[in-house]
């Protein structure tokens, strides 16, 4: 839910709902409610067709005026906490072309505070059968700052849902976890009881808009998506709880049975890594592209002045990221044979990723961040 319309535009989008409407079709989103979500009837539902009517999510309701301001103070630095995925065995070298990334061009930056080596946290469970991943896309050099479209990451796809009626997407990637089924995204894309039809497609393209299926967010019992936001972004709001924009989503297994880790690798988060760094990949699924758009650049720390929305934040200059980007990854070390990298935020955060397309922002990976993860990994491997 980027912040890039009109106040004029903003109230069309609120009466006007994106995509095709699935209630009103046999067997469309009530049906599906009715009965079970697995993959079959995900995939039934999310045809070619309706995935490329979605829309990126309107600007959501007003906040209430009485809700009090969010106790998430700018943080201070913590030893950084690196969470791997679970041992895996190697996979054979072959001549997949690499993902290639032109390094920015060192500009004078505070020096930020340093801070402690990396902590990896041992994963448990014996190893799985590595991922079977296609050749990766090759990305035509560019200079920092430059966003680009290219063929995308396994690693990163759409997220896929129906809110108020209307079908709406944001972008989200896999994250590693012992029970390798989790993916994040902004909380701002999942917030709100009436979020159905949830479901996850890796490296979408207009073009190829299922290259490894397509993986369903779990219901519970009563039919409720498992997906875990801090209580105090659903009951302070998007801008007062800005600094907590981040979600985290189980999905079930793809066509084949398979967890989407075990498909497409995951990405390792890395919480209390600071605010400054020097080379970040951001990679979303724009609104006015058939393909996912990258690019590289530092990131640097933003402080919001504004009381109604406070913390500090990530921030990237990197151009063409508008609606449809929210949830898309910022990655360090992204390793060009795997796809791959460490993330230590998405887009969201700072009036919910941005109100400019060529500025991104998100919240800080910190220990709330991390305590939701955990809460997470529990109930994923609870289920």
């Amino acid at each position: 839910m980027r912040r890039t319309l009109t106040v004029a535009a903003a109230a069309a989008a609120l009466l006007v709902s994106a995509g095709p409407l699935p209630v009103a079709e046999a067997g469309g989103a009530a049906a599906v409610a009715a009965g079970r979500w697995g993959v079959a009837e995900a995939e039934s539902f999310w045809t070619p067709e309706r995935m490329a009517s979605a829309r990126p999510l309107p600007p959501g309701p007003p906040e209430p005026a009485t809700a009090p301001q969010v106790p998430v103070a700018p943080q201070p630095p913590e030893t950084p906490v690196r969470i791997p995925p679970a041992p895996s065995a190697t996979p054979s070298p072959s001549p997949t072309p690499t993902v290639t990334t032109t390094e920015p061009t060192p500009t004078p930056t505070p020096t930020p505070t340093p801070t402690p080596t990396p902590v990896t946290l041992p994963a448990p469970g014996p190893a799985p059968a590595p991922p079977v991943r296609p050749a990766l896309p090759r990305v035509p050099a560019a200079g920092p700052g430059v966003g680009q479209d290219f063929g995308g990451l396994p690693v990163v796809g759409r997220m896929f849902l129906v809110k108020g009626g209307g079908s709406y997407f944001c972008t989200a990637s896999v994250v590693a976890s012992p029970g390798r089924n989790l993916v994040i995204s902004a909380a701002h894309c999942l917030l709100g009881s009436d979020t159905r039809q949830v479901a996850f497609v890796p490296q979408y393209t207009r073009a190829e808009p299922r290259p490894f299926g397509m993986f369903p967010v779990v219901r519970t019992a009563a039919g409720r998506s498992k997906i875990w936001i801090d209580q105090r972004y659903r009951t302070q709001g998007v801008n007062r709880a800005a600094a907590l924009d981040v979600a985290f989503a189980q999905v079930g297994p793809g066509p084949k049975g398979r967890r989407v880790q075990d498909v497409v690798g995951g990405n390792r988060l890395v919480t209390g890594a600071g605010y400054a760094h020097a080379r970040a990949t951001l990679i979303g699924h724009p609104s006015t592209a058939a393909r996912p758009r990258l690019c590289v650049n530092r990131t640097t720390k933003y402080t919001s002045g504004d009381a109604r929305i406070p913390g500090s934040f990530l921030r990237i200059a990197c151009t063409g990221y508008p609606g449809g980007t929210s949830g898309g990854p910022f990655l360090l070390r992204l390793d060009g044979r795997t796809g791959t990298g460490d993330v230590v935020g998405v887009i969201g955060g700072w009036k919910t990723g941005g109100d400019k397309p060529d500025v991104s922002y998100s919240s800080y990976f910190g220990a709330d961040i991390r305590k939701l993860y955990e809460k997470a990994v529990a109930g994923a491997k609870a289920s």
